[in-house]
């Protein structure tokens, strides 16, 4: 029998020479499509031939993987840093009052508006769904997940500002994204991780929690980051100084997760940290080519991994028409959420900040959505609502993979022609 690891790997490679001989599409969206088309073909075989029971296998199988373990507590990590290793921290200072308000204002807008309508279809159809798990589900759809946004924009040809502030947003507001869905299970189940008691939360522990959580991971990062700039910058030794880059990335988040603080913020913070200050004064030139190097394979062996990962989950899914139904609509609810969520942040800094033409438009259709939400779906409690919860978040993932990722280079080319 082979390990798990082996098998998504054969895969990867399978898929990824499918995608690369006959479909021609983007890495991640080709991965996507091939594994989603597989994990249909397999629901059809069920229905075929239901002794084969081949959908059960491969839901063990998923379950064996525990997406939300295997993504949270490991993949991220890896590739939250090595896509903050690019990003051009002059870019991001020049940005920083847009990014800092979509990754906190445009969060919680985003967060308001698809709870919000969430609550009322799951009432128009019978769901019931109480209003602080459609709250839990509108931060589950929000954050632009980094490893999609990142991958989109080294293929894209966008004006360097727009750019610094969709990599900039993308790594920050996820990180937000999950602290204010820890505060929201702290609320509904009493502790962040949902496996609490009745919730007894006032205003001021839930403020104490969100800023424990998410400076506490900023000042983590920065910490860390230093610490392992320092020790680049006393010795020239490749090969030390990019097992120090792994050190760091593996220690800062497990500090993290072990002191409850943001280890996706810890991850950023540490990753331009190292990206710009670590590379322009602690590495020579044949270590910042390895450690740049090195982080790219990384990046984009996990990211197929990951991508094939959200493709197989297809057979999970609730197979109710109802469910499919509000899906659907959360799926547009999404989009909407998007545009508001980033219109109002970005409207109001126009008065002091010019804007790039259809920065909007653009911000809001590159807003891709990735494996972060399904992993927060699926790390939810067994609530009677967890299923439709999910297939909805899966929904909306999938749709901005396929449809956005795939229209977003139309849409780029033709507002800056």
């Amino acid at each position: 029998m082979l390990e798990l690891p082996a098998i998504v790997l054969i895969c990867v490679t399978v898929f990824g020479y499918l995608n690369h001989k006959y479909l021609k599409l983007p890495l991640t969206v080709g991965l996507v499509i091939i594994a989603l088309v597989s994990g249909l073909a397999v629901i059809l075989l069920d229905v075929v031939f239901p002794s084969m029971k081949v959908s059960l296998a491969l839901n063990g199988w998923l379950d064996e993987i525990d997406f939300n373990r295997t993504l949270m507590n490991g993949m991220l990590s890896f590739l939250l840093f090595a896509g903050a290793l690019h990003v051009d921290l002059a870019g991001l200072i020049k940005t920083k009052f847009q990014v800092s308000l979509l990754a906190t204002v445009g969060v919680l807008i985003s967060t308001f508006i698809n709870g919000t309508c969430f609550y009322f279809l799951s009432k128009a159809l019978s769901f019931n769904i109480e209003f602080i798990y459609c709250l839990i589900f509108g931060v589950i759809v929000t954050p632009t997940d980094p490893v999609a946004v990142l991958g989109l924009l080294k293929r894209l040809k966008v004006p360097k500002r727009l750019e610094s502030m969709i990599g900039g947003e993308s790594l920050f507001n996820d990180g937000v994204a999950v602290v204010v869905f820890s505060v929201l299970l702290a609320i509904a189940f009493g502790s962040a991780t949902g496996h609490g008691h009745a919730p007894n939360m006032d205003a001021n522990a839930i403020v104490g929690l969100f800023v424990k959580e998410a400076f506490g991971g900023a000042l983590l990062g920065l910490i860390g980051g230093y610490l392992t700039f320092a020790l680049m910058k006393s010795i020239d030794d490749y090969i030390i100084e990019v097992i120090a880059t792994l050190a760091l990335v593996t220690g800062a988040y497990s500090i993290a997760l072990n002191l409850h603080l943001s280890g996706p913020i810890a991850m950023v913070v540490a990753g331009v940290f190292i990206g710009n200050t670590g590379k322009e004064l602690a590495m020579s030139e044949k270590t910042r080519q390895h450690v740049t190097d090195f982080w790219h394979l990384i990046d984009e062996i996990l990211n197929a991994a990951l991508f094939i990962l959200i493709g197989f989950e297809v057979v999970a899914l609730s197979s109710e028409s109802s469910v499919w139904l509000i899906s659907a609509v959360a799926v547009i609810v999404a989009v909407l959420a998007r545009f508001i969520a980033v219109s109002i942040p970005l409207t109001f800094l126009s008065t002091i900040i010019s804007k790039e033409r259809g920065e909007i438009v653009i911000l809001t259709w590159a807003g891709l959505k990735g494996g972060i939400s399904i992993a927060l779906a699926l790390s939810l409690p067994d609530i009677e609502s967890k299923p439709i919860i999910v297939t909805a978040a899966y929904a909306v993932v999938v749709f901005s993979i396929l449809i956005q990722g795939l229209t977003i280079e139309k849409v780029i080319s033709r507002i800056h022609k």
